[in-house]
């Protein structure tokens, strides 16, 4: 799930280093690429004589969710014309991610020489934009088509052909084929405005009927040329038509009219918004962690247990939270994260409990960070009993309870990730599956982290990937939301490996959600 984004950069009181005269300072865009390395992704151009500049040329990045994506921007005092900055005065930098960026409405921060050194009072600004797709979308239906099949009718579909520079004709969509069919209705489709056309609109577009043979020996029934601009002539009630033309036919017969007629029922443009657009628009992403406490993980005191925190200070279960919350914390300006277990029994009344905070505060279970969520973690491990049975279903209904608080708003402006991590012996499964097919109606997405050697079996049920979940009664999940994986697959990866693949999803996950209720960033 790339977007693309545009970084604008402007710097205020920069520190001067030129003798009579103000610095000419660049900016410089570098990313680390791990093991304490750094790579150039782009620059600014060079402002003569000035502190406060504001450059012109954008810096663009790729930008993926599921990484945390750490930058460097660099200010360069340059007085020379060679390309390499190592003898250019340095006016100080920052360092950051690009999910600070693009989730802060405004971001700036003061310039530093090294850490802990500012820069004078130098402050950096760093504005961000998406490059925002269109999408075409057409309803194309047709008349009276000419009959090419000995014994049934036509069956035909279409092809859209743009012209390329070289004046060649490229093709940018191929429809369904309608079997049987001389005045078919094609399904409506949608091509991005950049493949369609290149965003011209009056680019020319050559728009071909056949007739689908099996062997692949189509025949032609007929042809006509238009571009964007007509077609956008379609829509609320009014159709443009054009005459499918066999060219060999008109040439041979003086009477022949067409092969059909073509008719555009309407063409929209419209834009996509992306993941990025949701993000920039303002959209929160809650983070709730569920950890499992039942029995059947183990005496926490004894090294066989999934939750026996070694000599190192971590296990499976700080692992998953670590991997996961240290890419969601980005997108949460209060860094406040409820964390709840379920399945042990819990002081002082010693009932099971399935929605505990883990910091035993109901009325308010947030933990502040990553870091509270670990430490309230390690804290109850040693005062509660593992017990019984496993149940998910209460607290995905507990983060759905607030799901559908904010979907009454009506608004983009928070979503919900729920993080279940658990070693796999589910209980309430049925539940579980009606939970899950009610929160997939809901801005709410679930990552569920297998822990341990079970075979997870119900887990991949859960998932989803291999149809579409349906609870007991028979009710479809709205959309796919949940995405498991086991951990023991990542064990010998690097630990950034974990959240790349379980948050994958995420980005398309919410846009499907936004999309399907029809809300804007």
């Amino acid at each position: 799930c790339v977007s693309r984004v545009e970084l604008s950069v402007s710097c205020r009181s920069l520190l001067d280093k030129d003798l009579g005269s103000k610095s000419d300072p660049l900016c410089v865009l570098l990313q680390d690429t791990g093991g304490g390395q750094w790579a150039e992704l782009d620059r600014t151009e060079r402002i003569k004589n000035c502190q406060d500049p504001e450059f012109c040329k954008k810096l663009v990045v790729d930008y993926y969710f599921e990484k945390v994506q750490k930058l460097k921007f660099g200010i360069y005092d340059i007085d020379n014309k060679s390309f390499d900055l190592s003898d250019d005065d340095y006016l100080g930098g920052i360092e950051c991610t690009l999910g600070q960026v693009v989730s802060s409405s405004v971001f700036t921060r003061p310039l530093e020489l090294k850490q802990g050194k500012p820069a004078g009072k130098g402050t950096i600004t760093v504005n961000k934009a998406s490059l925002l797709k269109k999408v075409v979308y057409l309803e194309v239906e047709a008349q009276n088509l000419d009959k090419k099949d000995f014994l049934g009718k036509s069956d035909p579909f279409l092809e859209f052909h743009k012209q390329s520079d070289a004046g060649t004709w490229q093709l940018v969509y191929r429809s369904e084929v309608i079997k049987n069919n001389l005045n078919p209705c094609w399904r409506k489709f949608s091509v991005p405005l950049q493949t369609f056309c290149g965003g011209d609109f009056n680019k020319p577009i050559k728009v071909q009927c056949a007739d689908h043979d099996s062997d692949g020996s189509h025949d032609l029934i007929g042809t006509f040329e238009t571009n964007l601009t007509q077609l956008q002539g379609a829509g609320d009630g009014t159709q443009v038509e054009f005459e499918c033309i066999h060219p060999e036919k008109k040439q041979k017969k003086k009477s022949y009219k067409n092969s059909g007629i073509i008719r555009i029922k309407s063409c929209k443009i419209e834009t996509e918004y992306s993941f990025l657009d949701y993000v920039m628009g303002g959209c929160q992403i809650n983070f709730t962690v569920g950890v499992d406490f039942t029995g059947s993980n183990g005496d926490p005191r004894s090294p066989d247990s999934l939750h026996y925190i070694s000599p190192d200070g971590i296990n499976e279960y700080l692992v998953a939270i670590w991997s996961v919350g240290s890419v969601v914390q980005d997108y949460d300006t209060d860094k406040l994260f409820p964390a709840f277990g379920f399945g042990a029994q819990v002081p002082p009344s010693w009932q099971v409990s399935h929605e505990f905070p883990l910091n035993f505060n109901p009325s308010n279970p947030y933990c502040q960070g990553i870091q509270g969520i670990v430490d309230a973690y390690r804290q109850i491990l040693p005062q509660i009993r593992l017990y019984g049975p496993t149940n998910f279903s209460p607290i995905i209904n507990h983060v759905a309870r607030f799901a559908a608080h904010s979907a009454h708003q009506g608004t983009a402006s928070q979503y919900f990730i729920l993080l279940i991590i658990t070693d796999g012996e589910i209980t309430d499964l049925d539940q579980t599956r009606q939970a899950i097919v009610d929160a997939s109606k809901l801005p709410m997405s679930i990552i569920i982290v297998g822990v341990g050697e079970a075979d997870f079996k119900a887990m991949e049920f859960l998932d989803g990937d291999s149809g579409v979940l349906r609870s007991v009664t028979g009710e479809a999940a709205a959309r796919d939301i949940v995405q498991f994986v086991p951990f023991r697959h990542f064990r010998s990866a690097p630990r950034e490996a974990l959240a790349q693949v379980v948050l994958a999803e995420v980005p398309k996950q919410l846009v499907s959600y936004y999309r399907w209720q029809g809300w804007p960033p």
